[in-house]
């Protein structure tokens, strides 16, 4: 079996290419994700007959062909294609629902069309900064969740010693009181459980307070500063994954010459050297001196 001619091969290679950059294909294959997510909604309304299985199969189809296009693009090197994770998962997306054991599990089947909704950021770069950005976030949300809960069991066991006895079902316990704690962080019924804790004694009012301003606002700003940074550091990749996409290659950076302009180039010299000889070789000739003028005296 004989392979494709190379011309052949780069031909399809780049409509492929072109198909995929084209601003209308990830419109596209967003408004069949939307289509597909919507009819798995309408599932759950008791309504799955044959017109949603259409568009099931439908959907299917277009996302096989979708890849395919993709690694279209990469017949070059198809190695690139793999190489991608965005590539890698909707290849076990698609495929997925065809291997034995999973196309008879119907919650199985169910989740995996779920997770073509997580497919819509790929589409989009906007998007996929964000995704990005919690992944950057997530060492930084490790050692906010660690200061959380330090806060809170500090504050736990300070309600436990204050309200322990007075109001049992909300401190009865360092861990009721955390839950207690925990659920006042959107500060819904600060109003009221201040009030009451201000019948039980009167150091509650520093006491919630000084947790209102630790943990509800300090701590907030906290988590957004970390979720912000890391989202500049995901914009700040991808202008970086952008502009190496629109470097040239290697021999053709900005600034350097190509090689026809410097053929031309070392024409003009050649030519401007041959231009010159013979003035050189004139004033050569007329700086000697004459046989005459070597007689002695």
């Amino acid at each position: 079996m004989t392979s494709a001619p190379p011309g052949r091969t780069h031909r399809l290679a780049d409509t492929c290419q072109e198909l995929v950059a084209a601003p209308w294909f990830s419109l596209a294959s967003f408004v069949v994700i939307t289509l597909n997510a919507l009819a798995l909604g309408l599932e759950t309304y008791g309504r799955a007959g044959a017109p949603l299985q259409s568009i099931e199969y439908a959907c299917l189809a277009y996302f096989t062909v979708e890849l395919l296009t993709r690694f279209g693009a990469h017949l070059r090197r198809p190695g690139d294609f793999f190489r991608d994770p965005w590539n890698v998962f909707d290849l076990l997306i698609i495929a997925a629902p065809l291997m034995p054991g999973v196309r008879e599990n119907v919650t199985m089947l169910r989740l995996l069309r779920l997770a073509r909704i997580v497919r819509a950021f790929r589409l989009f770069p906007s998007l996929r900064v964000i995704l990005v950005g919690i992944r950057r976030s997530l060492p930084g949300l490790g050692s906010f969740l660690l200061v959380t809960v330090l806060v809170l069991y500090g504050y736990a066991m300070l309600g436990w010693m204050l309200f322990g006895v007075a109001i049992p079902e909300r401190y009865g316990t360092v861990g009721q009181a955390m839950l207690t704690l925990f659920l006042l962080l959107s500060l819904d019924g600060i109003t009221d459980t201040l009030q009451a804790g201000r019948e039980v004694t009167q150091w509650a009012v520093l006491y919630y307070v000084s947790y209102m301003i630790a943990a509800c606002y300090l701590l907030t700003n906290l988590l957004v500063g970390v979720v912000l940074n890391a989202l500049d550091e995901a914009h700040q990749e991808e202008r970086a994954a952008a502009s190496r996409a629109l470097r040239p290659e290697v021999g053709e950076e900005p600034g350097e010459p190509s090689v026809h302009e410097q053929l031309a180039q070392l024409r003009t010299i050649i030519t401007d050297l041959e231009r010159r000889l013979p003035q050189a070789t004139d004033t050569a000739r007329e700086a000697q001196p004459s046989p005459v003028d070597r007689v002695p005296a």
